[in-house]
This record gives C-alpha cells, sequence and structure tokens, in this order.
C-alpha cells in the first residue's frame, strides 16, 4: 500500500489527509516513481483553497514536483529511463491529471527528467518550478543581458532567488525587492546587485537613483496589487513587466497613459509557455543543467518537513516568511 495526500473540499490546511491505495500502474507514455522528495510551491497553497489558474475537480490531490527513483515504465515511453534511474518531475500537466503528493506517483514521461548528479533528491524537488519559471520570461522573452537592469519582486522567494540567479547568469543587474531589510544580506550574497526594503524607502525613487534615471527593462512581478503601477513606472521606455502571479489582495492598476508614452508592455506569464512546448522545455533543461553543473545556478532550501507533516509545509508556505524554498521528503 501507498500513500497520498487528497482533499474533498477547499480550505485551510486541516482539507489534507492521507488516503492508502494499491500503487497505480502506469499507462502508455506514464512512468511510475518512489518519491524521496516533494517540492511545495505557491500554486498548490492556491490549488487547495480552489482560487487558482483553473477550478478544481474533487475529490482532488496536488502537486507539481518529485524527485524519486523510478520503479516502473508504462508502453512507449519516451526516452531511455529504466527502473531504478533517479529522476525529477518538471511541473508541465495539470493538478487535475497527474499530482505529486504520494509515496508512489504515476506522471507522464513528458514531464520526467534525469535528476543532476551533483543534486540530493532534496536539492532536486526544488529545482525546476524554481528555475523554469523565470527561465521563460527572463532568457526565452526578453532574452536580457550586459547593460539591462531587471527588477524582481518578492525576491526572498524559491522564484525570485531563481530570478537572480538567472539573471546574473545571463550578465544582467538584479534590483532584488523586499518587504524589509531584514534579508537584505542574504539577497546581496545570493547575488542582487541591489536589494530595495519596499517599506522603508521610496522604491520609485530608488530604482530611479539606481538606474541614474534611465529607468528598468524589464520588471518579473509575482505580487501584482497597488504596487504594480509603481514597478509599471519604473521601466524605461520600450520595457516589459511580466506578472506570475497575484500575492497582493489589493486591486491591480495601470496607469495607461504612462504606458502608452512609454510603449510599454505588461505580459501574463506561467510555467507552461516554457514546459508545455517540447522544443522550449528541452531548452530550459539544458540551460538549467548548465547553471547546476557550473555552480552558477543553486536551489536554496528554506526547510525541510517530513511527508507526515504536509499540512504544517502548507501552513509554513502561507505565512511567506521563507528565504527559499519548502520541500517534504519521504522516507530516509
Amino acid at each position: 500500500m501507498t500513500r497520498t495526500v487528497t482533499f474533498t473540499k477547499p480550505g485551510a490546511p486541516e482539507v489534507l489527509v492521507f488516503v492508502e491505495t494499491e500503487p497505480a500502474a502506469p499507462g502508455p507514455h506514464e512512468v511510475r516513481i518512489t518519491v524521496k522528495a516533494i517540492g511545495i510551491n505557491r500554486a498548490e497553497a492556491m490549488w487547495r483553497v480552489d482560487e487558482y489558474i483553473e477550478p478544481v475537480k474533487f475529490p482532488a490531490g496536488l502537486g507539481y514536483e518529485a524527485a524519486g527513483i523510478v520503479d516502473a515504465i508504462g508502453d512507449e515511453v519516451a526516452g531511455d529511463f529504466v527502473v531504478g534511474d533517479a529522476v525529477n518531475v518538471i511541473p508541465s500537466f495539470s493538478m487535475n491529471d497527474y499530482q505529486t503528493y504520494g509515496e508512489s506517483i504515476v506522471v507522464p514521461d513528458y514531464a520526467v527528467v534525469r535528476q543532476p548528479k551533483s543534486l540530493s533528491f532534496t536539492e532536486a524537488a526544488a529545482v525546476w518550478m524554481m528555475f523554469v519559471t523565470p527561465y521563460g520570461p527572463l532568457i526565452e522573452d526578453a532574452k536580457v543581458g550586459p547593460g539591462d537592469f531587471v527588477v524582481i519582486s518578492a525576491a526572498s522567494s524559491s522564484v525570485g532567488l531563481a530570478a537572480i540567479q538567472i539573471a546574473n547568469l545571463a550578465g544582467a543587474a538584479t534590483i532584488a525587492l523586499t518587504r524589509t531589510s531584514a534579508k537584505k544580506q542574504q539577497l546581496l550574497d545570493i547575488g542582487a546587485t541591489h536589494v530595495i526594503a519596499t517599506e522603508e524607502v521610496d522604491v520609485l525613487a530608488e530604482i530611479t537613483r539606481i538606474t541614474e534615471g534611465n529607468g528598468v527593462r524589464v520588471v518579473f512581478d509575482s505580487v501584482g496589487g497597488p504596487a504594480f503601477s509603481t514597478l509599471i513606472s519604473a521601466l524605461s521606455f520600450g520595457g516589459t513587466a511580466f506578472i506570475y502571479g497575484l500575492l497582493s489582495t489589493g486591486p491591480t492598476e495601470l496607469p495607461v497613459l504612462e504606458m502608452i508614452a512609454k510603449t510599454i508592455t505588461v505580459k501574463a506569464h506561467n510555467i507552461w509557455l516554457t514546459s508545455g512546448d517540447e522544443a522550449r522545455r528541452l531548452a530550459a533543461v539544458d540551460f538549467i543543467l548548465g547553471g547546476l553543473e557550473s555552480g552558477t545556478l543553486k536551489p536554496v532550501i528554506d526547510r525541510v518537513f517530513p511527508f507526515d507533516q504536509i499540512q504544517q509545509a502548507h501552513r509554513d508556505l502561507e505565512q511567506s516568511g521563507q528565504f527559499g524554498k519548502i520541500v517534504v521528503t519521504i522516507g530516509d
């Protein structure tokens, strides 16, 4: 028997419960994995309360990321996976179809990638949502490079930290936004070129000073809400703001006349633009593997919980105080 996390109605972390079932057999183009670690994501907390980008079909499971060992392979599986391979799951499917919160999971073959040899299962479970999400807008789309300034909001989140590292790898300068100065040194240590404590200074004035009045070419924002218009104002002529989350509960307004004057672009982004396209997904994996192998990209883990404490992992996630990723481990 194997344990899987499910829920039958939206709600607080307490709705998450364990059920025991026989391990499922993989179908065509599917791989079964014995899970060693699970990456916990904000998207899954939104899924749990049924406030995500698609409606939940109940009873439901959840989870986008996992690291573990292949223990069964379905027919016609792409790639040359064999039983015993250490692998990871890349977020590239609907949680209505596949989930990773379980001791044994079945996932589509296109979502499976070999685990980077330099990483433990715990580290590997933190990698793919963290790095693929900013890779799309920063590398594929904006093609940031030397001379560019990139503003990154919620910079101490796992995706924010990955965005700093990816922009650095591309040669751009990063401006990390955090609410207070408490995490300033940590952000500088991870590679942020500049750090702005948004509750302590005038954000627009600071960005203007840092960029010598030129503004930034790219904004990468997961917050939205009332502060988003300030980030739009911080853009240079022809700049682009990517919004990929909505941590703020306030209205997100746009300074339309200013946008017209500076021919600014606002783009909504989600990971499936990259992970849902085979060529883009493979390019992202190659880029991230190269960064991991060179040491220029490193997963940052804030806390690790045992599988039995999945509810507590979700409670901690919703406190928004972490610096990096929350990971849940299974077994030794």
